[in-house]
């Protein structure tokens, strides 16, 4: 069964997702495209020399016969509609986050894909695809380490744009870490808090950086996470669970070691996209394999994608508040209660 994919959005991360499923993966092709800009579309369909259809909107994409599957990687607040639209008619959804750019707007599609009666939403939280991450996975379930009970993370950029703002670091750039940091330890977040240490003088007037986030989870577990946007010296992602008997440590990326000019070191990386490459690669080829073996995809689900979304909000109240704010989800569905997600019992 090959899956016939259109994709929303043509922009770098929907050209880069055609490229892969054109190029490097299988079971999947590109039949449609569209774009708010149909020229977008049409040199992407050059560019790739697909031998796809260039809709005029993501109705009328979503609503074609020749569609199985939607991509969703258009403008952040443009992905309800899609994902709406797609569970409406039935179709298997890859949506890049935010999955909405609301609690509310996720609760919705919550309660969508609840009514359809079962899963056709899968979220782009490409970490859990990362090997390093799964090792860490696999590590904390078979407690290797005993029960998990503090973790210590840092997401760090050389820089940012002067359009970066200090909400940013929440609900662009921490909201990897809190999907992942839940699906790590399979425990809810009970509260956060967010502090800001001495400012780096890199960053824009209006920008505060760094910031540090203070997460507990519903079991107890402390997660101290820093976000510093302008650390200059490369790309960096931290994560050090401790443990009742040992630590896990994310493993370096890997890099070519250097003795030159009376130095011994390693190259570190300075562009989001070569770290996580693997593993887009994987979530794709996850998200097209699961529908073809068990008819529905096993990723991050639509519940996660609403978890990442009350949590984000938050932490942007503590950003300001100063104090502890409390992560309310609410009961988790039935549909999402019990299925394998990445073989994790959630």
């Amino acid at each position: 069964m090959t899956l016939k994919i259109g994709v929303i959005g043509t922009g770098a991360i929907g050209r880069e997702h055609i490229r892969r499923i054109t190029n490097n993966l299988s079971g999947g092709k590109i039949v449609a495209v569209t774009d708010v800009n149909s020229e977008a579309a049409k040199a992407a369909v050059e560019q790739f020399q697909l031998d796809a259809e260039v809709y005029p909107d993501d109705k009328t994409l979503i609503a074609s016969e020749n569609v199985d599957a939607i991509l969703v990687t258009s403008w952040g607040p443009a992905h309800q509609q899609s994902v709406m639209a797609g569970i409406e008619a039935g179709k298997y959804v890859f949506c890049e986050k935010p999955l909405a750019t609301t609690a509310e707007g996720c609760m919705e599609i919550v309660q969508a894909e609840v009514k359809h009666g079962r899963r056709l939403v899968q979220v782009g939280f490409m970490r859990r695809y990362d090997s390093g991450y799964q090792q860490l996975k696999e590590a904390i379930d078979n407690r290797f380490i005993g029960e998990p009970l503090m973790i210590r993370c840092a997401h760090r950029n050389p820089e940012v744009n002067d359009s970066y703002t200090t909400d940013m670091a929440i609900t662009d750039t921490l909201i990897h870490e809190i999907d992942v940091l839940h699906w790590l330890v399979n425990d809810d977040y009970k509260s956060v808090q967010v502090a800001y240490p001495k400012k780096t003088r890199h960053a824009s007037s209006h920008l505060r950086d760094p910031q540090v986030v203070t997460l507990e989870t519903q079991g107890g577990i402390l997660i101290n996470a820093e976000i510093f946007v302008n650390c200059k010296y490369g790309y960096d992602i931290q994560c050090e669970v401790i443990g009742e008997e040992g630590i896990v440590k994310l493993p370096e990326v890997a890099s070519l070691q250097y003795r030159k000019n009376g130095q011994l070191g390693t190259h570190i990386l300075m562009d989001w996209k070569d770290r996580f490459l693997d593993a887009y690669d994987r979530e794709l080829q996850d998200f097209m394999d699961s529908i073809r073996t068990t008819g529905e995809p096993q990723g991050p689900t639509a519940w996660d994608g609403y978890i990442a979304a009350v949590t984000a909000d938050a932490c942007v109240k503590a950003q300001d508040s100063g104090q502890h704010e409390a992560v309310e989800l609410g009961e988790k569905p039935e549909l999402y209660r019990g299925t394998v997600n990445r073989g994790v019992q959630v």
